[in-house]
């Protein structure tokens, strides 16, 4: 008992000890010195680390990014988009493609006429591919930059005006298909019109990304049927680059190029591929979304 009793006051005693005022073995003053001590050494440790951050910062730009040297040619990409890129629907079962349709309809709304008036945000930029248009450079202090005017009347019968279900009621589907925005990126045209697909060799690009669609499978080149294409100059002209960034530019609109298959054929299998041909445009192996994108369609009658 008495080996317990004197476990508990030598406990008690650590606590606290009323003859030598300790607590936990220290004095208030000891205690007052190691409170200031770290008080002061974390406090120096935070000021290192905001003074890091701040003089990080002040090597960054609000508009642009710092390094450029690693950033991949834009990616293609269409709507509507679906899981693995495959449109599968029944033509007799509009409940089937109305997903299609709305998604289409949704991407298109930004495109209407009536949301392109401003003139202090947007401008005509010409009726047919011109070259880059000057707003400046990043550094000059202009303020935001006015963005091109891009009618979704140019896409034709894949606009939704004519056709509100944009073909897929009559198995004759449109996607519409956009360069992703890369900051500062201004797209070549090609070169040698030799390396392109035979449709395009003879055709005028200048000022003129071209786009060009066939089959993915040599099987199904009977069964795609002819291809339309509805844009400006059915390609992405130049006057839309380069983008200037979200708080310079924020009311850019990407130009699009509406692809419509006119004669598929129907409860079969097709697989696409559509291609952009740049100068400065290329293909990954790794990224199938790269320059180009593969569909597969599915339509059941």
């Amino acid at each position: 008992m008495s080996a317990n009793k004197d476990s508990d006051g030598g406990w008690r005693t650590f606590v606290w000890n009323s003859e030598k005022k300790e607590f936990l073995g220290r004095t208030g003053s000891s205690w007052l010195k190691i409170f200031l001590f770290y008080v002061i050494f974390y406090g120096c440790l935070a000021g290192i680390f905001i003074g890091t951050i701040q003089a990080l910062l002040l090597t960054l730009s609000n508009y642009k990014p710092t390094y450029q040297d690693r950033v991949a040619p834009p990616g293609l990409s269409h709507t509507p988009r679906s899981e693995k890129s495959e449109i599968a629907y029944k033509v007799s079962d509009p409940a089937s493609y109305k997903k299609y349709v709305d998604a289409v309809e949704q991407f298109l709304t930004k495109y209407d006429d009536a949301r392109q008036t401003d003139q202090i945000n947007f401008e005509d930029c010409g009726d047919f591919p011109m070259s880059y248009k000057d707003r400046g450079t990043i550094e000059k202090d202009l303020g935001q930059r006015k963005a091109c005017r891009f009618s979704r009347t140019l896409l034709q019968s894949c606009s939704g005006e004519s056709d509100s279900s944009y073909g897929f009621q009559d198995a004759t589907p449109c996607i519409i298909v956009k360069l992703n925005r890369i900051f500062n990126f201004m797209p070549m045209s090609p070169t040698d019109n030799q390396s392109l697909p035979g449709p395009l060799q003879t055709k005028d690009l200048s000022n003129l990304i071209p786009i060009f669609c066939k089959n993915k499978r040599d099987e199904d080149e009977s069964k795609i049927g002819p291809i339309k294409y509805f844009g400006l100059g059915e390609g992405f002209p130049l006057q839309y680059y380069p983008y200037y960034g979200k708080l310079l530019h924020p009311q850019y609109l990407q130009p699009l190029v509406a692809i419509k298959f006119t004669n598929l054929t129907l409860d079969t299998e097709l697989r696409i591929e559509c291609k952009v041909f740049g100068g400065n445009i290329g293909y990954s192996e790794k990224d199938r979304y790269q320059g180009r994108f593969d569909v597969k369609f599915t339509i059941a009658s």
